[in-house]
């Protein structure tokens, strides 16, 4: 008998099958849940187990069986707390289901996006929950679709990119949060945002036009500035609209992050929010808002999006689901504090 003090990451199944006096395939049958084995000798096994501490592979047992029970779960930048609430949902979804989760942080890198789904590839996940970097992502996820690896999209959107999708509605919020700044007076309204090639930048550029169209308040170029979706970006964005020689009194930011940024930033001009510069924006901070409830926002349902994303795909793996590929737009919730002017106490 082997002694129990072996080096357990030694043992092996042929360790597990002449301890309990039966041969390796009636083990791997116990492991793998077969019924053919007689209740004695499968008691005799799992002692042998317990007592050598065997610890089966997963993913040997995975690639026997084509299956690994893991998937994948990409993000463009972790530490926002929209994607940290995406992360919460999808990994109690898969947990649920009895599936392991791979979360990957591309840091909206298309390079890091493109190396991290070639791990994800070689790693067999048997499918992948994604917010792309970019419409540039497009040939990330040809490249999943040639390998049979299914997916869906979280948040964002691909053109010409056939697959499950579950989204926001930026571009009603959009429009929501800036009739708001209309309904309040405002005319010269700023909306500091990025690159129209990420879908939800472009949906609320979108309604940002339509809501100045709308109310017949003509449309600046100046008021639009590009920025990093983070708070750097939106200091550098608030900066650059109040040195216009006729800034905004009001301003739109495309997320959270671009938020905080943005109140730094006027600060730092000596000027307040919401008495100068009123604020409104995409997406709540929950431990912020319970402790100063301050930002006027549109609050999306982010863990929502990460379960709802992965229950469609595990739809998609257990071939539950329809042949058309879904598309789930979610609303989000207007909440008006402090930050908009609309709210003095």
């Amino acid at each position: 008998m082997i002694s129990l003090a072996t080096n357990v990451s030694n043992v092996t199944i042929k360790d597990v099958a002449r301890v309990s006096g039966v041969s390796s395939m009636t083990v791997s049958r116990v492991i793998n849940g077969g019924n053919r084995v007689r209740p004695e000798t499968r008691q005799r096994v799992e002692r042998a187990i317990a007592d050598l501490g065997y610890v089966p592979s997963r993913l040997a047992r995975g690639l026997i069986r084509q299956k690994t029970g893991t998937l994948a779960l990409i993000v463009p930048d972790v530490a926002n707390p929209f994607f940290t609430l995406i992360v919460r949902g999808a990994e109690d979804a898969a947990r649920r289901a009895g599936y392991r989760m791979i979360l990957c942080d591309t840091r909206s890198d298309l390079t890091i996006e493109g190396e991290v789904i070639e791990e994800m590839i070689a790693h067999r996940v048997e499918g992948i929950a994604i917010a792309p970097v970019s419409d540039r992502s497009k040939g990330h996820l040809q490249r999943l679709a040639k390998f049979g690896i299914q997916f869906v999209l979280i948040d964002r959107t691909v053109p010409d990119v056939d697959c499950d999708v579950v989204i926001g509605d930026s571009a009603g919020g959009a429009r929501r949060l800036v009739d708001h700044l209309i309904a309040l007076g405002h005319r010269r309204i700023g909306f500091i945002v990025e690159s129209d090639d990420v879908s939800t930048a472009r949906d609320r550029h979108r309604g940002y036009e339509e809501a100045l169209g709308a109310a017949g308040v003509a449309l600046d170029p100046d008021l639009l500035v590009r920025a990093t979706v983070d708070p750097e970006g939106g200091f550098d964005g608030i900066r650059r609209l109040l040195e216009l020689e006729e800034p905004p009194t009001a301003v739109f930011t495309v997320n959270n992050l671009v938020a905080l940024g943005a109140i730094e930033g006027v600060r730092a001009s000596g000027l307040e929010v919401p008495d100068d510069v009123a604020l409104v924006c995409f997406d709540d901070i929950e431990h912020a808002s319970r402790l100063y409830p301050f930002l006027t926002v549109m609050a999306q349902p982010a863990e929502t999006l990460g379960t709802l994303g992965t229950q469609l795909l595990l739809e998609r793996i257990e071939a539950r689901a329809p042949d058309r590929s879904r598309v789930v737009v979610l609303p989000a919730q207007f909440i008006v504090r402090r930050s908009c002017g609309a709210v003095t106490a």
